[in-house]
């Protein structure tokens, strides 16, 4: 793998994995824990594409409590999820998954199945996988999923569209961060000309919440705090949500996810961080920079991954001293 992405041999290697798969043969995709618009929509879309090619056992999945967030339930394809019990696949492919521990016990299936392909956006991918596709400069893993299936010679349809667009519009922030270039609106472009209609899909996956989602979101950043001194006086805003959050307003914790983008738009921090409680004592940690700061170190640091401007990791204690962490680890990798 180069730092340009997959290679002419990657590519070739990818599609041959897939086209000497029996169309009989078991095929398992998986994502990761707590699975976003990007691994979702990368993940159904190309399982829409292998049954177009006429595989019958394909299945999806992801580790962990299997909760598909409502936004994301009437996703074209979502009949091809199920829990993480399968037989012996012959094939497995990966989804958005920088490192091995964001599969859970899924991980095992990738090392015991006889071909496995990952396909990946993360700079920070730690290489694991038999043939890797992975493009730290594509927007998003489904930008990494349409350019396998073209080369399966898989035409895109409405539904296998429907899904790649979700994961392009969630992981470029509908088309706001930096990673959204000509070549990334080029792909909107052929997306919507299969017929699928942006706006309905904008106002099921950004702007519908429920009643309670909404109370909850005031609450945690009612207690956000401002460390302008932060990421060598760039400034970082902070918060944290418990599960105790969560069911005094009966919310699942899937509706957390979004918390990053209110606090992110801070004008007076570089970086955002939401400190997402998911058991005593552990803690799912987003991060976010406005480009001032590579928050992907600080990620890998801690045993997770992400990109320079959004990253993630699982941090462990309460949530003050996930973030004094955070704090010292950001002053760190900036002297």
């Amino acid at each position: 793998m180069t730092l340009s992405g997959p290679t002419a041999e990657h590519w070739a290697a990818a599609v041959e994995a897939v086209r000497s798969t029996g169309a009989d043969d078991e095929i398992q995709l998986i994502c990761h824990v707590n699975p976003d618009g990007d691994a979702l929509g990368s993940m159904l879309g190309f399982g829409l594409g292998l049954r177009r090619l006429g595989f019958t056992r394909v299945r999806a999945t992801f580790p962990g409590d299997f909760v598909v967030p409502e936004p994301y339930r009437l996703l074209p394809g979502s009949d091809l999820l199920e829990p993480e019990a399968f037989s012996e696949p012959r094939l497995v492919i990966v989804f958005d998954v920088a490192s091995e521990s964001r599969l859970g016990a899924l991980a095992s299936r990738v090392a015991a199945a006889p071909a496995s392909v990952v396909l990946d956006h993360h700079a920070s991918n730690t290489g694991f996988g038999g043939v890797r596709l992975v493009d730290p400069h594509a927007a998003a893993t489904s930008v990494v999923a349409e350019g396998l299936l073209s080369r399966l010679k898989v035409p895109l349809d409405a539904e296998i569209a429907e899904c790649f667009y979700v994961a392009l519009a969630t992981d470029t922030g509908s088309f706001k961060f930096d990673m959204t270039t000509v070549s990334v609106h080029e792909l909107a472009a052929r997306l919507i000309a299969t017929g699928i209609r942006p706006g309905e899909i904008s106002r099921r996956i950004f702007d519908s919440r429920p009643f309670g989602a909404m109370k909850l979101t005031g609450e945690v950043i009612g207690r956000a705090v401002l460390d302008e001194s932060a990421a060598g006086g760039r400034g970082m805003v902070w918060t944290y949500a418990t599960l105790a959050d969560l069911e005094r307003h009966g919310q699942p914790p899937y509706v957390l996810d979004s918390l990053i983008d209110p606090v992110r738009s801070v004008a007076e921090a570089d970086v955002s961080v939401v400190v997402k409680q998911v058991a005593t004592g552990e803690w799912s940690v987003s991060l976010r920079s406005k480009g001032a700061v590579d928050v992907s170190g600080v990620a890998v640091a801690q045993g997770g991954g992400g990109h320079r401007l959004a990253a993630g990791f699982t941090g462990y204690g309460e949530a003050a001293d996930v973030v004094a962490t955070v704090r010292r680890l950001l002053d760190e990798h900036l002297n």
